[in-house]
């Protein structure tokens, strides 16, 4: 069984950082992908960044030059590395997994594609 938890939100000001963790369990194929996506209440679910089993990775244009994505093999483990936080990045975020032979060449945010997904964590921004 699949499993993917994800830890690290809070509540910080704007201008800081948080560390995201996205632990994966449940699964043997070394092919994958994982990504985290937002969403905001009311509003839908948009993608934020994504990397592959080989490092790939791929961002959203409104975080690729404050956040980082990353994995610890050795922990199966992702992590969203936030900086420069901003009040509009305030949102439930959720990491998913993309199990097996890709079906979208590299990475990727595409949430059609992800059929595992964490229960969240808030992060929140204020000004």
């Amino acid at each position: 069984q699949v499993q993917l938890v994800e830890s690290g939100g809070g509540s910080v000001q704007a201008g800081g950082s948080l560390r995201l963790s996205c632990t994966t369990s449940g699964y043997t194929d070394s092919r994958y992908r994982i990504g985290w996506f937002r969403q905001c209440p009311g509003e839908e679910r948009e993608g934020v960044a994504g990397i592959t089993n080989d490092g790939f990775t791929t961002y959203a244009d409104d975080v690729k030059d404050r956040f980082t994505i990353s994995q610890d093999k050795a922990k199966s483990t992702v992590y969203l590395h936030m900086n420069s936080l901003k009040p509009e990045d305030t949102a439930m975020y959720y990491c998913a997994a993309d199990i097996g032979a890709p079906r979208v060449p590299g990475a990727h945010v595409i949430a059609y594609y992800y059929n595992y997904w964490g229960q969240g964590t808030q992060v929140t921004v204020s000004s």
